[in-house]
């Protein structure tokens, strides 16, 4: 899959270097630095200066090693599917250097809710694509397509000019987190129908903090968006057609809110199954469609309102409950079948997030200057989606599981199980091991008396 992104390079060699950085941010062990990445791959010994400077200036264009991978996940779609499902959100990279690019004090998402928190680092915003053929009650793999660097605008000194100010603003204004979501989903619908797909509607699901008027207002053709809304939001209903002269109205008479509709007796509850959290869960769902809202201006949304669905931390436990949920799509024709299912399959970008900072390393990289701070997070992504895109098409041969694994009917392998096959693969002719025997081997040595040194198992069944 690599080799198809030759046309991302300027040059050959530097294709060839960008391929063994890619072999040792699957091999390194330690910190993803990208000196970590040169000594994974034995060339600690030699100049990295060629290394560091493969993500400065135009030798790498990172837009088109995402563009073979948006291409392959759209590819993989059954023709007769009529929608790609894409997911949309922004991340945290936490930084030291106090000289870092981008790099800025922001609110801690992981911090507690009674204390705001603050953490030294970068913001980017990604958008995922769905892997799976077909539209169906399963679990789909997400692929990260596209990773943006959203720098925010300095602030210029209380002394400074007028004109400084007034710059500073309207610079504030363009870089705001949902105006360049709005680009990037523009963006990829274009690159949707550059590629062949223009037949195929986008959706989109995002969560509270883009489902705003500058989102919703800037949307595409054959783009559709889910996304959450508080519970006290205002709703309206479709206007009635009038044939009186003038203005014509766009907001009928205000809905109930919809935590209002969710306690009221008036709308029925419908069953709807879909997939979750390792099978497929029946969920009790209220909808209320031709719903108007201000922030969407003259365009019909559909309201979907899910009930809390319950569970028990053990099987003695009392009944939880977990919180509600409250959606518009601004598709009325879609069923209620794909908009929960698809809403449901963006919690992958969430997980997208975790491989990506405590497997893959992304953040790590000592780096400080413009252009490296947003090129080596988005060759290490690019990276991880190749990973996953190439595991869902090879036939994967897993390691032996270790004896704490419960053993489950097509158990789903995890990212680290993809890059420990890797290593096995690209290391095994250098150990000269059978890992048919491997279990065996390591049985034979579990005598007292023998103190042997587990190398292979610190390097094949490495947890990070």
């Amino acid at each position: 899959m690599f080799s198809q992104c030759k046309g991302a390079f300027k040059q050959s060699r530097t294709w060839k270097r960008a391929f063994g950085l890619a072999e040792g941010v699957l091999g390194c062990v330690g910190r993803s630095t990208v000196t970590g990445m040169i000594s994974a791959t034995g060339q600690h010994f030699k100049d990295w200066s060629a290394a560091y400077r493969l993500f400065q200036g135009d030798r790498m264009d990172t837009s088109k090693l995402f563009s073979v991978i948006r291409k392959t996940v759209a590819d993989a779609i059954s023709a007769d599917e009529r929608e790609i499902y894409a997911h949309m959100d922004d991340t945290l990279l936490r930084k030291r250097g106090k000289k870092v690019s981008g790099a800025k004090w922001m609110r801690d998402p992981l911090g507690p809710p009674f204390q705001t928190n603050l953490v030294w680092g970068q913001r980017f915003i990604e958008v995922s694509l769905s892997l799976c053929s077909k539209m169906d009650k399963v679990q789909a793999t997400t692929i990260p397509v596209d990773l943006q660097h959203c720098p925010s605008v300095s602030k210029p000194k209380k002394d400074s000019l007028q004109e400084e100010h007034d710059l500073y603003r309207e610079a504030q204004k363009k870089m705001k987190l949902s105006v360049i979501g709005a680009q990037r989903i523009s963006e990829l619908r274009k690159d949707l129908d550059k590629d062949g797909h223009k037949d195929k509607t986008l959706v989109v699901s995002v969560d509270g903090s883009y489902t705003n008027e500058a989102v919703l207002k800037k949307l595409d053709e054959n783009v559709v968006l889910i996304g959450r809304i508080r519970k006290d939001c205002k709703l309206h209903e479709s206007p009635e057609i009038s044939q009186s002269k003038g203005r014509k109205l766009v907001y009928g008479k205000q809905l109930p809110t919809p935590e209002q509709i969710r306690q009221s007796d008036e709308y029925e509850w419908k069953e709807v199954k879909a997939w979750a959290a390792g099978k497929v869960h029946t969920f009790n769902v209220k909808t209320v469609e031709q719903v108007r809202w201000r922030k969407s201006g003259p365009m019909n949304l559909r309201l979907i309102i899910i009930r809390p669905v319950s569970y028990r931390l053990t099987k003695k436990s009392r009944l939880l409950y977990r919180d509600p949920a409250y959606l518009i799509c601004t598709s009325t024709e879609l069923s209620l079948e794909k908009i929960l299912q698809a809403y449901l399959w963006r919690w992958g970008i969430e997980v997208n997030f975790r491989d990506q900072k405590t497997l893959m390393g992304c953040g790590q990289a000592q780096v400080r200057k413009e252009k490296p701070c947003s090129k080596v997070p988005q060759f290490i992504t690019a990276v991880y989606s190749m990973l996953l895109l190439s595991a869902s098409i090879a036939k994967i041969t897993e390691l032996p599981r270790p004896k704490w694994y419960k053993k489950k009917k097509n158990q789903r392998l995890t990212t680290q199980d993809f890059i420990n096959q890797f290593r096995a693969i690209n290391w095994s002719d250098s150990v000269k091991i059978n890992f048919s025997d491997f279990v065996n081997m390591e049985q034979k040595q579990r005598s007292a008396k023998n103190y042997p040194v587990h190398t292979l198992s610190s390097l094949f069944y490495n947890r990070n």
